[in-house]
């Protein structure tokens, strides 16, 4: 299995089609933006894939922004297909994305997740994130 990075020029149909349905065991009603445009503009998002062969079994992606408190990084959008869940993927995946905020000198990474999603939770944990005392808002468009 190989874990990496990807840019702009190396996402295909192929690559897209993929990660469409790997998306839907995330969240099947989750409408989704094509992998190219989240990566083409401002070199804001890091995006890090895990191919078996030719097959995507697993993403996560990283958007970089600034703001008055500092360079921040949230972590969003973690799948790991069922067939290869527990075999250390997610904690690929998300230590790829920690060595780019450390690289790129993030002051912060932020993350959320649902309550039920225990063992992503516990693997957030092992990695040094803490639960941040706050409240998230949304307002749907």
């Amino acid at each position: 299995m190989i874990i990496k990075l990807i840019s702009f020029n190396e996402v295909t149909t192929d690559l897209q089609t993929q990660l469409t349905e790997l998306y839907k065991q995330l969240n099947s009603e989750l409408t989704q933006l094509d992998l190219a445009s989240a990566l083409s503009d401002y070199n804001t998002t890091d995006v890090v894939i895990c191919l078996d062969d030719k097959s995507l079994v697993g993403i996560a992606m990283m958007a970089k922004y600034k703001v008055v408190s500092g360079h921040k990084g949230m972590i969003e959008d973690v799948v790991v297909s069922s067939d290869y869940r527990g075999k250390g993927i997610g904690r690929k995946l998300m230590e790829k994305l920690l060595e780019q905020a450390e690289k790129e000198k993030l002051d912060d990474v932020l993350l959320f997740s649902g309550h039920h999603r225990t063992a992503a939770i516990s693997l957030y944990k092992s990695l040094g994130f803490k639960l941040k005392e706050s409240g998230m808002y949304i307002k749907k468009y």
